[in-house]
């Protein structure tokens, strides 16, 4: 059950999907960069799954709690049943950008620590835990995109925006 709310909180994570690699090193202008990415407004909205399985629909609801945090929910349903859910915070801490994801079903949220982020995308990692270990977020044109990894195994969505 653990590793489907992971992978939930992952999806609903990944909402934006960005194809280059990023190289993870850290920069020398980190001024410049904190100054850069203290808003993720792209993610503001409510948020449909494109690519999802037939028969599904995820959906993803974002909104600004302040400037060091944001609020989302994910999820998913089947035959108009939910039958997948996660709270997802984003968190600035320490001049990191967090994740933090809660499904109903665990008594405890499993947290993301923020490696690298810009105006556009941010990625977290948690390496105490096998699926997913990484999760990514980047702003796609109109659209968001996400990514769930570990090194063996990706999953990637592809969101679209709703009125």
């Amino acid at each position: 059950m653990r590793k489907v709310m992971i992978l939930l909180i992952g999806i609903l994570i990944l909402s934006c999907n960005e194809t280059k690699k990023e190289d993870s090193k850290p920069t020398t202008k980190s001024t410049e960069l904190t100054t850069e990415t203290e808003n993720f407004d792209w993610l503001l909205g409510k948020w449909k799954r494109l690519n999802e399985e037939a028969g599904k629909e995820t959906f993803e609801n974002w909104e600004k709690i302040n400037e060091n945090e944001y609020s989302g929910i994910g999820f998913t349903m089947q035959n108009g049943d939910t039958i997948k859910q996660e709270n997802i915070r984003l968190i600035k801490s320490n001049e990191k950008w967090n994740l933090i994801v809660k499904v109903p079903e665990e008594t405890e949220s499993t947290a993301f620590t923020g490696i690298s982020h810009n105006k556009n995308e941010f990625t977290c990692q948690n390496n105490e835990i096998d699926f997913p270990n990484k999760i990514k977020y980047w702003k796609n044109g109109d659209k968001i995109n996400a990514t769930v990894s570990n090194t063996e195994f990706e999953i990637q969505f592809e969101f679209e925006k709703l009125d």
